[in-house]
């Protein structure tokens, strides 16, 4: 799942090198932090964080199938 993220927001930057995707195991289940350049922010969250929307729904499936709960934070 981190590289499914990874592979979606290197995808979207301008600076691919600055992406960063860290898991977090919290006590909920897994949490995954996507780290991104000042600069490509708005392009990952995008109008109404409509682009942060889509990749949570994208990144549920495969957790849903490994019967996991797995959150994303942009930070």
């Amino acid at each position: 799942m981190k590289d499914l993220i990874e592979y979606i927001a290197e995808n979207l930057v301008d600076d691919p090198d600055k992406v960063r995707v860290r898991e977090v195991r919290t006590s909920q289940g897994m949490m995954l932090e996507l780290r991104v350049a000042r600069d490509d922010m708005g392009r990952v969250i995008g109008t109404s964080g409509r682009v942060a929307n889509a990749m949570r729904a994208v990144l549920r499936v495969p957790a849903n199938r490994q019967g996991k709960q797995v959150t994303l934070e942009i930070v």
